[in-house]
C-alpha cells in the first residue's frame, strides 16, 4: 500500500516522515491520537491537516511498527 500523504524530506525535519510536505512530523499525530485526542481536535489544532492525512498516520506507524522489533519486557 502506498502512502502518498506521507513524505521524507532530508532538509526538512531532519528526514522524519511527515504529513504532505508539512512540518506535522507523523509521530507528533499519533502521539496526539495516542493521547486520546479526538480528529476534530488534532484538526483544530493543526488547520493544514486533513482527517485522512491521520487515518494515514496511524497506518503508517502501524507498518513501521509491523517493520522491526522493539525492545519490550517480558510479560511474568
Amino acid at each position: 500500500m502506498p502512502f502518498t500523504r506521507i513524505t521524507i524530506t532530508p532538509e526538512q525535519m531532519g528526514g522524519v516522515p511527515c504529513i504532505r510536505g508539512l512540518r506535522i512530523p507523523v509521530a507528533t499525530v499519533v502521539g496526539m491520537v495516542a493521547d486520546g485526542l479526538q480528529v476534530e481536535e488534532i484538526l483544530r489544532e493543526y488547520p493544514d491537516l486533513e482527517a485522512e492525512d491521520i487515518r494515514e498516520a496511524l497506518r503508517y506507524a502501524s507498518e513501521a511498527v509491523r517493520e522491526r522489533e522493539l525492545p519490550l519486557r517480558r510479560a511474568e
